[in-house]
């Protein structure tokens, strides 16, 4: 689907710059997480202007869909397809921003530094898997890189059950169970991780699926 619309951007100057700012938005977002992560674990670093800067992400995102209806209303053979399919991925990268001002709510909601017990290891090494699909996800989008596409929408999905696991630990009572407080801010954080890697994942499966399954497991073509 993505060679379509890359296609496409080289003979519509409206599409590319619509394209152009999707990339910046995915590269902003990547920046705004980092930030907010940093920002979970150290309480000296809490100003990081997140919300002037996903103000930014979503002015980008007004751009976006006005070149998006420009190219509709003007070209002499519109792709409303492809014009669909940008639509949704500026709507996931702009979910990501809202989940990024979640997290540095939360920091500032918790007092002190956050303690995360027996989860402190996973949940360092599944926010590094998060940042890890950011980065392969912006050269993937600019490359149309199905392959490492696939392997992206796989890494969300071993995410997602890790998260899953610490969350049945926190119900249980077998971590955090003597402090609440932290295991409530615990399971909203990896929530949080969890919500910011699905729409990671929207977007690489506009690589490898047609617009109505944007957001879903590749068809298996052999079924």
């Amino acid at each position: 689907m993505i060679r379509n619309l890359l296609n496409l951007f080289k003979k519509e100057s409206y599409c590319q710059s619509a394209w152009d700012l999707c990339l910046e938005m995915l590269n902003e977002s990547l920046g705004m997480f980092t930030d907010a992560a940093e920002s979970f674990h150290n309480e000296e670093n809490l100003n990081c202007d997140i919300y002037n800067r996903d103000r930014v992400i979503n002015k980008f995102e007004r751009k976006v869909r006005r070149d998006i209806v420009t190219h509709l209303a003007v070209s002499n053979n519109p792709d409303i397809n492809s014009a669909l399919v940008l639509t949704s991925i500026i709507i996931d990268i702009e979910r990501i921003g809202d989940y990024t001002k979640n997290i540095i709510e939360l920091a500032i909601t918790h007092p002190g530094r956050f303690q995360g017990g027996e989860l402190s290891q996973e949940i360092v090494e599944i926010e590094t898997a998060v940042q890890k699909m950011f980065r392969d996800l912006i050269p993937c989008m600019e490359n149309g890189d199905v392959d490492e596409a696939r392997r992206i929408l796989g890494d969300h999905q071993i995410l997602a059950g890790r998260v899953e696991d610490c969350l049945q630990d926190l119900i249980t009572g077998k971590v955090l169970a003597t402090d609440s407080g932290a295991a409530v801010v615990a399971a909203l954080y990896m929530r949080y991780l969890k919500r910011i890697s699905a729409h990671l994942k929207n977007v690489a499966s506009s690589l490898v699926n047609p617009y109505y399954r944007i957001g879903f497991r590749e068809k298996d073509q052999s079924s």
